[in-house]
């Protein structure tokens, strides 16, 4: 007898069952997010010169200034190696400032250069949200919101989960 009824005691049956990688939510959310990202990462470049890591450490920090590298790095998903990395560049180009933060940490906070880079790439990504909203109706958006919302509690709880 088959253990755990959820299983098929037949091999066929359940190579069958199983959703093949293009089927997945978490692929095709993945590939949805790649798409937008290098989109996102060709304009900013060329109209602001920027990398898309680059654009989000100055969204992040307009948004909410100033913030340590480790925060910003889990904020942007950068390990705090690349943040630092990214971090340095904006500092060469005079739009971030480092100041030392408590303990050994380092607050980072746009410039005024970085300030009005920020209110362009910032004005750049809300064209292209509208932009993407367009093709849904007002109840789809809303639909989209609620479940995204619910997929990241989710992902979140799998990754404590995890952990």
């Amino acid at each position: 007898m088959n253990p755990d009824p959820a299983r098929s005691a037949d091999p066929a049956a359940e190579a069958t069952a199983l959703l093949p990688i293009r089927e997945l939510l978490s692929y095709r959310l993945h590939r949805v997010a790649n798409a937008l990202s290098r989109s996102a990462a060709l304009r900013y470049r060329r109209e602001y010169g920027v990398s898309l890591h680059e654009w989000r450490t100055v969204a992040l920090l307009g948004a909410d200034e100033p913030q340590a590298v480790n925060q910003l790095a889990r904020l942007a998903g950068l390990d705090k190696a690349q943040m630092s990395r990214v971090a340095a560049k904006l500092t060469e180009r005079g739009l971030v400032e480092r100041e030392p933060g408590p303990g050994r940490s380092t607050q980072l906070s746009l410039t005024r250069s970085g300030k009005a880079l920020y209110r362009g790439l910032i004005g750049a990504a809300n064209d292209r949200n509208e932009a993407f909203l367009a093709c849904l109706t007002p109840l789809e958006q809303e639909v989209l919101d609620s479940a995204l919302r619910k997929l990241a509690a989710v992902g979140r709880a799998l990754e404590r989960a995890e952990h």
